[in-house]
């Protein structure tokens, strides 16, 4: 049931403070942010008077309310914890107390997590740049309504808050062990598979043509008019987004629909994808694969992923190991070779069970968007008196 409480201005319960020093060059002084969406402030940096350019800091004390002017339209607002407690700001973070007996500023911490309240401060910003540069000043924030029970009363909504908030973020941690193990479920199914096959192994060099790509000049690329080429980032998004002026400068790995790409070093290593098109040219740390007669490519490619895998897997335990899939090992790995229709047999079996993984990453996904709503309607609940 709904519960009529009493709106006051926050003018009513909050007192401004500024705990102004001059910087002394010779003292440490702990600076703090605030993260958006609510999440409070944390410590960003520690430095030494000599090292800001500010003359005057605030100094901070437990309890204390802040916010954000520039970025209070993105929910930039919380409450000093003891951990913060002697910390610093600039005079861009003003700072309130709570009028004894009067408000929970934990209670207030949650009434500004609230989107209606986050839209009324965005209109209330004013700046010479929207977003980025308006600010939130003190007259607006102090002359915002809460509704505001007795204390006793904010402290059970908060108390109430927080447990479910505490069970929406067990739903999510296990959601997230879900999403794991349905990206790693598939690739264990396709080890089993292929440690299942009877038939002659060969070097990966003897079935199939291995290409590496080309270190190109920065110069050489132009954002359109040119032979699209394809660097890391390209293996995951296969969408180019830069082009090559003069390939004929170069011995350039030309890419088929279909080739196989492998990221063999940097920070996509192991990376793979079956190239959708167009035609285009390879850059370096890549190398190309195409499946010599007598080899399916959707074969190679499966066998290759799941390959791929448990190389990494062994070799990342190694804190030495600098993730790097060297071509002269990769040419010499050993893969089956069934006849042409059990290779078929085992891409079909392994295209359904990722139609599967699909469909359940999908559901994931729906589950992830309903518990992201959760909070908002828990906080939309809670300040209308209904938890």
């Amino acid at each position: 049931m709904s519960k009529q409480w009493p709106k006051v201005k926050l003018c009513e319960v909050l007192t401004p403070t500024a705990r102004g020093e001059s910087v002394d060059a010779s003292k440490e002084y702990r600076l703090l942010g605030i993260r958006l969406d609510g999440q409070g402030p944390f410590l960003r940096e520690t430095v030494m008077g000599t090292q800001t350019s500010a003359t005057r800091l605030f100094r901070v004390a437990e309890n204390d309310f802040i916010y954000s002017r520039l970025f209070a339209c993105r929910g930039a607002f919380g409450v000093i914890s003891k951990e913060l407690d002697g910390c610093f700001v600039s005079s861009e973070f003003p700072a309130f107390v709570p009028v004894p007996g009067k408000i929970d500023v934990e209670y207030l911490k949650y009434w500004f997590r609230l989107p209606s309240v986050i839209a009324t401060v965005d209109a209330d910003c004013s700046g010479s740049t929207p977003l980025t540069r308006n600010r939130f000043k003190e007259n607006f924030f102090l002359a915002l309504e809460i509704p505001l029970p007795p204390l006793a009363e904010q402290r059970r909504v908060v108390a109430r808050i927080e447990e479910l908030a505490a069970q929406i973020h067990e739903a999510r941690t296990l959601r997230h062990q879900a999403a794991e193990e349905t990206e790693h479920f598939k690739s264990k199914v396709a080890a089993d598979v292929f440690d299942a096959v009877k038939a002659e192994k060969k070097a990966l060099g003897e079935i199939a043509t291995k290409k590496t790509g080309a270190a190109y000049r920065a110069d050489d690329f132009v954002e359109s008019g040119g032979v699209p080429v394809v660097r890391l980032k390209e293996i995951q998004t296969q969408k180019p987004t830069i082009f090559l002026r003069n390939p004929d400068d170069y011995s350039n790995v030309w890419l088929e629909k279909g080739d196989i790409i492998l990221a063999k070093t940097s920070f996509s290593t192991g990376a793979m994808c079956q190239w959708p098109g167009p035609r285009a040219v390879l850059n370096q740390n890549a190398v190309m694969l195409r499946a010599d007669e007598g080899v399916e490519q959707r074969y190679l490619f499966e066998w290759l992923g799941q390959q791929v895998n448990r190389y990494l897997a062994d070799h990342l335990a190694d804190p030495n190991f600098y993730p790097y899939i060297r071509e002269s090992e990769l040419i010499r790995w050993q893969i089956p070779i069934p006849p042409l229709t059990e290779q078929r047999r085992i891409v079909d079996e392994l295209d359904a069970l990722q139609a599967e993984v699909d469909a359940l990453k999908r559901l994931q996904a729906q589950t992830a968007t309903e518990l992201d709503a959760l909070l908002p309607a828990i906080l939309d609940r809670a300040f209308k008196g209904e938890l």
